[in-house]
């Protein structure tokens, strides 16, 4: 379901989306009442309480590091990332797939490989891989849900980690073990590692969507919740001006 036709106000009316070319309304009344006072505090999926990982990468001096994770839409991914301590940059786009497909409509079409992804460049003295993928395990997205995150459906909606290096996937997949015997979680993980081949960045209008478009009613109901929960559960690690791609 391609969500980018949602207008960008918020206003009482159906929700137009499209996937495929098929138009789907959802109930205005619906949208309305996530636009309440109750409502708009309510994430699209619930925020997990969850332990951090119990392998981690190593205290490091300053630098720079990279990550790629997807979960869904990366309008929210990218905002919750972009609010985060330690990170120094977050940039929405497509990774799991080859160049030539690396196409905001290519990759809709669900069948190229891609999923929406985001890349975050961190400082490893400020905030480590394992902090990181605590955050999006518990705000930034549900892991649970297989090939889709809300309304939005497909495996370019898919939750993975893209995983730069063999000490990334390893630390990865360990967490993703240990959360699945906390309990945490109703359903078992469905996020899978990857190995990154390539990232390659999204269109221009993609990029710092939540904070251009605050009032957008996909991004009311969906991904303010998020920076909402992260404010809420990870205080220590939240900042108020978020590092943009534009600034």
């Amino acid at each position: 379901m391609n969500r980018h036709a949602i207008p960008t106000r918020a206003v009482p009316a159906p929700i137009l989306c499209t996937r495929r070319g098929v138009l789907f309304a959802a109930a205005a009344l619906a949208a309305a009442a996530c636009l309440s006072g109750a409502g708009r505090a309510r994430a699209a999926e619930p925020a997990y309480a969850i332990p951090p990982p119990a392998r981690d990468e190593p205290a490091a001096g300053p630098g720079s590091e990279t990550a790629v994770f997807a979960g869904g839409c990366f309008w929210g991914v990218q905002a919750v990332f972009q609010h985060v301590e330690g990170v120094t940059g977050a940039v929405s786009g497509y990774a799991g797939g080859s160049a030539d497909t690396a196409r905001y409509e290519r990759v809709g079409m669900g069948d190229t490989g891609h999923a929406e992804s985001v890349q975050v460049t961190y400082d490893p003295s400020r905030i480590t891989y394992g902090q990181l993928l605590q955050i999006y395990f518990s705000v930034a997205h549900d892991p649970t849900q297989r090939n889709r995150q809300g309304p939005d459906v497909g495996t370019q909606y898919r939750s993975t980690v893209f995983a730069v290096d063999a000490r990334q996937a390893d630390i990865a997949r360990a967490y993703i073990a240990q959360l699945d015997r906390s309990g945490a979680y109703p359903r078992p993980l469905a996020t899978t590692v990857e190995t990154l081949e390539g990232f390659y960045p999204a269109e221009s209008y993609h990029q710092d969507y939540l904070t251009r478009h605050p009032d957008s009613l996909y991004i009311v109901i969906n991904d303010l919740p998020k920076l909402e929960n992260l404010a809420d559960r990870f205080p220590d690690r939240y900042r108020k001006q978020p590092v943009l791609v534009r600034p």
